[in-house]
């Protein structure tokens, strides 16, 4: 009942945001028109539930992969499980046994297989966790809509892909770490959709996506945190803390029933621990005194309602 109420709760959400709805429509189409979508952006900025829910706007049943360097091709094309053994035994004519033994290898499809052959949505979320070369495979997927079939010693050598098949990508920036490099000619191959010019009230919709916070309350978090992300362009190699921040100020504010409002000491100690660490690792060493002030300040100026 509650994972219902959480579903409605975000599918509403994407309904009110113009920015949500404009992905939607825009995967939506892509994926019609036969086209692999990928969407790419900071950790914990809703990749993952978003793309679920363009999957299940089509109709078709819905299949999550997690990318990891472990994964292989055995796991997404299946794999020889064991062996099954059966027995016959004979005694038509009485005191006359016949018996018939056979032995046949047991096959295990792997999800991706299984995926193709009924046409399903697959999400492969955080694809790039996992290592080119297993990523090599939907190469033909995608351009020769075939699945080569490694390793099954079935007869055929590739299966056909349903019609009906489609596939959603997500994928964290390239500088996280236990990402790795994407080869071209996988990512020619699909539409990507960076989710990194998200607008206050984007970011607000994420944040009540996950926490009981109120639209205004969400939107002053934001507001500081956009303060914050300026005082992190001091420093070339520095993007200072992201959506994830928000995310957290949001949710332990919710929980622990700390008001969202600058002149309360458990709030701006809570945005201080949350954001100076990462903060303080994309400013130069000189500044940190000064900068860490500034965050301060800026903590202390957050109202609900108003601009920071």
């Amino acid at each position: 009942m509650a994972d219902s109420k959480a579903i409605q709760q975000q599918n509403q959400l994407y309904e009110e945001s113009t920015y949500y709805q404009g992905l939607i429509d825009r995967g939506l189409n892509y994926l019609d028109a036969g086209y692999p979508v990928h969407f790419t952006g900071s950790s914990g900025i809703g990749k993952t539930t978003l793309a679920l829910h363009i999957a299940k706007q089509r109709k078709r049943p819905v299949m999550l992969i997690h990318g990891n360097q472990d994964l292989s091709n055995e796991d997404l094309i299946g794999t020889y499980s064991g062996y099954t053994r059966s027995k016959l035994k004979d005694n038509y004519v009485r005191s006359v046994y016949k018996i018939e033994e056979n032995v046949s290898e047991s096959w295990t499809d792997g999800r991706l297989l299984e995926a193709i052959r009924k046409g399903y949505t697959l999400v492969y979320d955080e694809f790039t966790r996992s290592r080119p070369e297993t990523n090599n495979i939907f190469l033909p997927i995608l351009e020769e809509k075939i699945l080569p079939l490694y390793g099954t010693k079935q007869k055929g050598t590739y299966m056909k892909v349903h019609p009906e098949f489609s596939v959603i990508f997500t994928s964290n920036p390239g500088e996280y770490a236990g990402v790795f490099s994407t080869q071209d000619a996988l990512l020619d191959r699909m539409v990507t959709l960076p989710m990194d010019s998200m607008d206050t009230e984007a970011e607000a919709m994420a944040i009540r996506s996950k926490t009981d916070l109120e639209q205004g309350e969400a939107e002053a978090i934001v507001r500081f945190m956009q303060k914050v992300r300026g005082l992190s362009s001091q420093k070339e190699d520095g993007n200072g803390p992201g959506l994830r921040a928000c995310l957290m100020i949001a949710d332990i504010a919710s929980r622990q029933g700390i008001p969202i409002d600058g002149n309360n000491d458990d709030f701006v100690r809570l945005c201080l621990d949350i954001t100076w660490f990462p903060l303080k690792n994309s400013v130069e060493e000189k500044n940190h005194s000064r900068v860490r002030k500034q965050l301060e300040q800026e903590a202390r100026k957050v109202k609900v309602g108003e601009e920071t």
